[in-house]
């Protein structure tokens, strides 16, 4: 894929999901709630945001302002 990225942050808490959910937010790199991490757009990151979209929002990031 592109050098695009997307900004990822937590939501709500991941208290009382599923493992799953659980551990795909925290194999992204977020540990609180309103944390948020830039990651890069690929396949791998695209499935850990799918399986707990339910607890996070995602933005674009445009440009080389990711850093």
């Amino acid at each position: 894929m592109s050098d695009q990225k997307v900004k990822v942050t937590q939501v709500k808490s991941t208290i009382g999901n599923k493992r799953g959910a659980r551990e795909s937010v925290r194999s992204l790199g977020l540990r609180k709630i309103h944390q948020s991490v830039v990651v890069d757009d690929n396949a791998v990151n695209r499935g850990y945001i799918n399986r707990a979209s339910h607890l996070l929002t995602v933005e674009v990031v445009q440009g080389s302002d990711a850093s």
